[in-house]
């Protein structure tokens, strides 16, 4: 992790802390007068207000809504002492939802039929009673693996099974039903990794903690192992998948992938990158500790990773790096960015600290707060689109303070606690541009789906006091970054903030004068479970130049796919006004007022084309992607039989349908090995993902290397989907889990395509 630190803390004599003290209490004294008292007691924003007042020892939040009903909110196990009792009282909210999240049993309609499941563990939100790995993950890795760490155990243990078929048995994290069938088309469970990793340094007399400690490595071995098996792809050397946590396909995808999500299966995100990076950054870890011959090996990849999302996921045009990419054969860049990827990005110390900081300033934000997207996508209701995400904006506050950013630090600060005083709970999203639980838009009206005391939102707000203000590390140490913009709400005309907790209490104390935008740790005074940290101003910190891009901008809904049609020796590419044409990911045509065309030279390797639309400097999402090429079908029984034309590199995939479950949930993608046996080869294989879908659809490319002349025999072999957990044998919301497992797609011809520039004596076709 790349952090700008202040200089080494030192102790500080009592008669020097008597004179700071005292002079830091003539200054304040001055400056009160000029303290604005908003954020204080109450806030208003957008004609709303919501007012926070102590109550004995807690405090009554009335909520910004007009009919809101008062809340009350009994004082609570850690407690935080600041200017303002909003902040103070939000914090005590905090841990009274998380309280309330805390269940003996599970439920959801997908599961025994909606019957409880005994789990003492966290349920997700007041309108989710089930655990998800996703949710549960990001809570853990942002509070409750430190609040709540036994239960957080067992909630996280909730989500690793065993196989009730195929092989190799073992320990596997849980993917949950999620698009075109589940894992692989999303591929970013090891997120379960993140959480686990804050759990491992328990006492050593812990027993359970060293019975995790053991789970944990068993689940990491086994789970990177299929995952490098099934999600790797070797020409690109990243992990393919859908993003984490924007699951929703056209919320952040293009619209066309509502009903396809073969795309999603083969293109490449950063948020799932980074997270398989931190995964197996902690196998070298936990590898090493037990003198395991594997971590020279996990390190190797996280290195090897790490240089490819830093080349592949980086757009200069924009400093930013982008949410997703194309797939392997047409690797285009997308103008889509969201905020947890690259808040994930910055935390885990890839990217370079220039472009770590840039690219955080220029994410735009709004006064509500940061999009988890942009641009934004037209025609699409509010949810992850044109949305405020708590738990998100959460990571974004990790990040700024990664980076030194001030004036994001206040700026997310400011949006987390915002929502949960108006809507009187740590809400799940909130709309952009009012941070309103719901606006009215017609049929775009939304967040389409909004729970109260959601889980990840309590542990963001959570995070944001303990961590974000108190500067509460995970290996316990204090190291508080505060924007001086916000001394007026936290210290008001006091020196002094204390966070006490069960058996510690850490007094962050304002230095006399507020020099520059952020003030840090410096000496330190340890008296018993006191610990006292002096702020001292930042010095030579960078210049962060705000971002200059609209926030609820709207990119251009994405073109049709491009036609290729073919005329003599060259295929022609209509290219109408204002779009880009991007041939095998590179820009080939730029948009230009006019409409043109391009030509390709027929060739009997594989050429891809897409198009993209361009307006007010913005571009769209791309259009499907078009391939041609000398492609050859290969019918029959399996296996079947090839004869390669000439050698070279092939990309073999199938014709398949997969009506085993909907477009946006189950746990039922088919998943087969393709064998490939070339005369005078080793054996060769790869992975065939065959989402859900009604549609005639084609698989994943398996690419191979084919000798000169030879003949192939070509095989199927099942491979793993999450039907084959033990831990879904509880599923009724869809084939695949009461039943048994399946893996199954009704398959037809198999396609060959040259994937080299060689010429191939046979007739091309589209």
């Amino acid at each position: 992790m790349n952090r700008t630190r202040p200089a080494p803390m030192r102790c500080m004599p009592r008669a020097t802390l008597a004179i700071a003290l005292a002079l830091a209490g003539v200054a304040t004294a001055v400056e009160a007068a000029s303290v604005d008292v908003e954020w204080r007691d109450s806030l208003t924003w957008q004609g709303h207000q919501a007012r926070m007042r102590s109550d004995g020892d807690g405090w009554r939040l009335h909520p910004g809504a007009a009919d809101a009903k008062d809340i009350g909110i009994p004082a609570q196990a850690l407690r935080s002492r600041t200017a303002s009792p909003l902040f103070d009282g939000l914090f005590a909210l905090a841990q009274k939802e998380l309280t309330q999240a805390q269940v003996e049993s599970i439920s959801d309609n997908a599961y025994d039929n909606g019957r409880p499941i005994p789990c003492p563990c966290f349920e997700t939100g007041e309108k989710w009673r089930y655990v998800w790995t996703r949710d549960l993950s990001f809570a853990a890795d942002l509070a409750l693996a430190r609040l709540r760490p036994e239960r957080t155990r067992a909630a996280l243990r909730f989500k690793l099974s065993d196989l009730r078929a195929g092989a190799p048995q073992g320990t596997y994290v849980v993917q949950d039903t999620g698009s075109g069938g589940s894992w692989p088309i999303s591929s970013d469970r090891v997120v379960w990794f993140l959480a686990a990793r804050g759990l491992l340094d328990a006492p050593a007399a812990d027993a359970d903690a060293g019975r995790f400690r053991d789970e944990v490595w068993a689940a990491l071995t086994d789970t990177l192992a299929q995952d490098r098996q099934y999600v790797f792809d070797a020409d690109t050397g990243l992990y393919r998948g859908e993003t984490s946590f924007l699951d929703w396909r056209e919320q952040s995808y293009p619209r066309w992938t509502s009903n396809d999500v073969a795309f999603l299966a083969q293109s490449f995100a950063l948020s799932t990158n980074v997270l398989h990076y931190e995964a197996l950054r902690l196998g070298e870890r936990m590898a090493r500790e037990r003198g395991d011959a594997r971590a020279d090996e996990y390190a190797r990849q996280a290195k090897a990773l790490a240089a490819q999302i830093e080349r592949r996921f980086w757009r200069e045009d924009r400093g930013l790096y982008m949410s997703y990419i194309g797939t392997a054969a047409h690797p285009v860049p997308f103008e889509a960015y969201d905020l947890l990827g690259l808040s994930l990005l910055v935390e885990s110390g890839i990217a370079p600290p220039h472009r770590a900081r840039r690219a955080l300033a220029n994410y735009p934000m709004l006064d509500s707060g940061s999009p988890v997207i942009w641009p934004q996508q037209p025609g699409i209701a509010i949810y992850h689109n044109r949305a405020i995400w708590p738990f998100v904006s959460a990571y974004a506050l990790r990040a700024a303070r990664t980076t030194n950013d001030a004036a994001r630090i206040d700026h997310e600060i400011r949006s987390i606690l915002r929502g949960a005083a108006l809507a009187g709970s740590n809400m799940e999203n909130y709309e952009l541009r009012t941070q309103a639980v719901h606006v009215d838009d017609g049929a775009l009206s939304g967040p389409v789906v909004n729970s109260p005391r959601q889980l990840w939102s309590v542990a963001g707000y959570l995070q944001m006091v303990m961590e974000g203000v108190f500067g509460l590390q995970a290996d316990g140490s204090v190291e508080p970054k505060i924007p001086t913009s916000l001394v007026p709400l936290l210290f008001g005309d006091g020196v002094r903030i204390t966070l006490s907790m069960p058996g510690r209490e850490v007094v962050i104390v304002r230095p006399p004068a507020g020099e520059g935008d952020l003030l840090v740790h410096g000496p330190v005074e340890r008296d018993g479970e006191r610990e006292t940290v002096y702020l001292v101003p930042l010095r030579g910190a960078p210049v962060v130049e705000p971002s200059h891009l609209d926030a609820a901008a709207f990119a251009p809904a994405s073109p049709e796919a491009p036609a290729m049609k073919r005329d003599g020796a060259h295929w022609r590419i209509d290219v109408p006004a204002g779009q880009n044409l991007y041939v095998d990911g590179v820009l080939k045509t730029r948009a230009s007022p006019m409409a043109s065309s391009a030509r390709l030279d027929v060739r009997d390797a594989r050429q891809c084309a897409s198009l993209t639309r361009v307006h007010d400097g913005i571009e769209s999402l791309h259009s499907p992607t078009r391939c041609v090429g000398a492609e050859v079908a290969i019918d029959g029984d399996w296996p079947r039989t090839w004869r390669a034309p000439r050698a070279g590199r092939y990309a073999l995939s199938v014709d398949f349908r997969n009506t085993y479950g909907p477009i946006n949930t189950g746990i039922t993608a088919a998943v087969k090995t393709l064998v490939v046996q070339c005369d005078g080869m080793a054996e060769q294989t790869g992975t065939l993902v065959m989402p859900h879908g009604a549609a005639l659809q084609r698989s994943s490319p398996v690419v191979v290397e084919v000798p000169k002349g030879a003949t192939c025999r070509l095989a199927l072999r099942d491979g793993i989907n999450m039907s084959y957990l033990r831990h879904n044998a509880r599923y009724t919301g869809g084939t695949g889990g009461v039943d048994g497992p399946l893996n199954s797609a009704d398959i037809g011809a198999l396609h060959a395509m040259p994937v080299n520039a060689a010429p191939i004596n046979q007739k091309a076709s589209p």
